[in-house]
């Protein structure tokens, strides 16, 4: 190796007692070069610094002790092991092998000292402590409280990789280090300069060989924050990276006189609120230009996504091209389907839905309209990027409901509009409110619109927390609550991992409320129905000729009942906020007070009853968002989209909010001045989770 190679380019295999085997296995990790190996970081720390006396080992702790071998014997209760008893003179301590050699047997002759680290165990009978398999090494008596290794780091590895072989594989990479070879610096000296962080070098040092035991998490050492800031800063400019790249794509400019948007408002029979107005005003601005918009919508339930969106399409249809809106279940698809049919019935805009349903004849059909242009806005689910359809001219894609999408399956739909160089637009929409700090890296590839006010005449609604011993009084609430006009959902939540024992847990509350109910009118919606069956019923509960219907959380996305103004969840403890969060948005859609009561079983876990406290406070989404992602991180908030930029090594996006800001604005100059960074930023922190992020 020449003395001025880097060690970013150099593959792992150069170091010695890695072959081909051991590459592979290091690869599984991330590993390829050198230099991964460097950025491998621990994920905590043992202090074999000093040994402690046998005597005064604490159970649950890790700890290096010593002692004398008084006795050692195999034994065959419940399972053959060796056991060995040592004591230093102020206690005694058992190590317990199940795994032993003839040889590591005779080695533990009475009176050697051995010099052991390892997890103190206690039984709870006999209050005796204990070490099971702990690492060890013979040692002579004039050896004792000589510690020789210090503070160890202790790495995240994979079968058949141990410890102490990655620990010899980053003594030989900094070994190379110290002979002049060095490793790229993707932070620029003006960024350490100005933020008070380390040079790279002196960081990993810090970090692989720490002199004392860090802190708790060592989040404050200036090691770690300079690693936390350069992994945010990656994760940001490969999603910024994406964007730029998109506005190197052509656009089909939409420009028209906006006769069909403007007809479509008029027949509305209701003005839209000052934020739909401004989202409008967002994408309009968006649509007339030769880019491709990139535009995320984010509103809460109820706050009128879907008339925007239908606004955005018919500006598309006027300038002569297709959309496409993908939607996750069908029957959300049919309900799109519906809306935009009576909406539009006075324009010539042709109406389409596909999902997997269509077959034969029919699905062909809608293809061959698809394919010849005579489709204008075609709604449907996966189907809608299946090979066999093609699209005469797509000029606009939209995604509802964008967590339920993975990115390929959006880009898939993308690329099917993509002709000689020109990309459709597209608009996703979500109604998972995402904090901003999520918002801020999450989605740095996108624009984003807020839709922060629900239409005027809405009420909030009213929650209430009951145990199931209650059941009683909420099946006499909910008949006070039809005599008094109202509609009812009674959601059943997932008993099991199982949809049939869901959709069972369904048909046994409708017989329980029939038996209770024998007056009113109880329809079923499950996930096991036909399509068309569960439309018949929605319908019915629609046209008010059924006053409650029981529902599985199919009935999470889309559905839209103004009567219904009782919703009642069984087991909602089972549930996470914003599934909770998206149900309660069914109910509170007309202009009659509505509550929602979530059932609970007993006893509540502590994150349950957090969950279930945060619902009964507030209807803020935002609020809720927040509360979702403390309690579940931000990957499920997130969805498929982002699932791999949401695989940080150090960072933790909630707890280093505060430097999300100074992240973006490092991120900006970057892209704009050293350019250059940007490859291998992305390749050292994010690496195979971003392969759709390429230009």
């Amino acid at each position: 190796m020449a003395v001025d190679d880097c060690l970013d380019d150099l593959p792992v295999t150069q170091l010695k007692g890695v072959g081909e085997k051991i590459a592979l296995k290091l690869k599984r990790l991330g590993i390829v070069s050198i230099a991964d190996i460097l950025f491998h970081l621990p994920f905590r720390y043992e202090d074999r610094s000093k040994v402690v006396a046998i005597g005064a080992l604490k159970v649950g702790e890790a700890c290096l002790f010593e002692g004398q071998v008084e006795l050692a014997e195999v034994v065959y209760r419940g399972r053959r092991s060796l056991l060995v008893r040592l004591s230093d003179g102020t206690g005694f301590i058992t190590l317990r092998f199940f795994h032993f050699s003839k040889n590591q047997q005779l080695a533990m002759q009475r009176g050697q000292w051995l010099r052991c680290f390892g997890d103190i165990k206690s039984y709870s009978k006999s209050h005796s402590i204990e070490v099971v398999h702990p690492e060890y090494q013979l040692i002579a008596e004039s050896k004792r409280g000589q510690a020789e290794e210090g503070m160890l780091a202790v790495y995240p590895v994979t079968e058949g990789l141990h410890q102490l072989s990655f620990r010899k594989l980053i003594k030989q990479a900094f070994s190379l280090m110290e002979q002049g070879l060095t490793v790229r610096d993707c932070l620029p000296q003006s960024v350490l300069d100005e933020k008070g962080l380390p040079t790279l070098q002196d960081s990993l040092r810090r970090l692989h060989f720490p002199q004392t035991m860090p802190a708790h998490e060592a989040r404050k050492t200036p090691a770690l924050k300079r690693f936390i800031f350069e992994e945010l800063l990656a994760h940001h400019v490969s999603l910024s990276r994406l964007k730029q790249g998109v506005r190197y794509h052509k656009a089909p400019p939409f420009r028209s006189e906006e006769n069909r948007k403007k007809q479509f408002l008029n027949s509305l029979g209701f003005k839209l609120t000052a934020a739909q107005n401004r989202v409008m005003s967002d994408i309009s601005s968006d649509l007339v230009q030769a880019q491709p918009m990139q535009r995320l919508l984010q509103g809460d339930v109820g706050s009128g996504k879907t008339v925007v969106a239908a606004c955005a399409a018919l500006m598309a249809t006027e300038a002569g091209y297709q959309v496409a809106m993908m939607v996750p279940t069908e029957l959300l698809a049919e309900q799109h389907y519906k809306n935009f049919r009576t909406w539009l019935k006075d324009t010539n805009v042709q109406v389409d839905w596909l999902v997997g349903q269509h077959k034969g004849k029919v699905y062909s059909a809608i293809a061959d309209d698809i394919a010849e242009g005579r489709s204008n806005i075609v709604i449907g689910t996966h189907a809608l990027f299946q090979e066999k359809v093609s699209f005469a001219k797509l000029g606009l894609v939209i995604i509802d409901e964008q967590h339920r999408f993975g990115v390929h399956q959006r880009l898939a739909l993308r690329d099917k509009g993509a002709s000689k160089g020109i990309y459709p637009h597209q608009l996703i929409m979500t109604a998972t409110p995402i904090p901003r700090t999520l918002a801020m890296l999450g989605y740095a590839d996108l624009d984003l619109s807020i839709i922060d006010e629900l239409p005027p005449g809405r009420t909030p609604v009213s929650t209430a927390v009951l145990p199931i011993s209650k059941k009683d009084q909420i099946i006499a609430r909910i008949k006070k609550g039809v005599e008094d006009g109202r509609q009812v959902y009674w959601v059943c939540t997932l008993v099991e991992e199982s949809e049939a024992l869901q959709c069972q847990a369904a048909e046994v509350a409708v017989e329980l409320l029939r038996d209770a109910l024998p007056m009113l009118k109880i329809g079923l919606v499950h996930g096991r129905m036909q399509a068309d069956e569960k439309q018949k019923e929605m319908e019915q509960f629609k046209q008010q000729r059924l006053d409650i219907l029981v529902a599985t959380t199919v009935i999470e996305v889309g559905v839209d009942v103004p009567n219904a103004s009782l919703m009642v969840i069984e087991n909602a403890e089972r549930l996470g906020l914003a599934q909770l969060h998206q149900l309660r948005g069914r109910v509170g859609r007309g202009q009659r007070e509505s509550h929602c009561v979530l059932m609970y079983k007993p006893p509540l876990s502590k994150n349950a009853n957090e969950r279930l406290s945060i619902m009964r406070e507030t209807t803020d989404g935002f609020k809720i968002a927040e509360k979702d992602m403390q309690l579940r991180g931000p990957g499920e908030l997130l969805g498929q989209r982002q699932a791999g930029f949401m695989q940080f090594k150090v960072a933790d996006i909630e707890r280093d909010a505060e430097i999300l800001e100074d992240v973006a604005h490092c991120a900006e100059a970057i892209l704009q001045k050293q350019p250059e960074l940007v490859e291998p930023l992305v390749h050292r922190w994010v690496s195979n989770s971003v392969e759709y992020a390429q230009v």
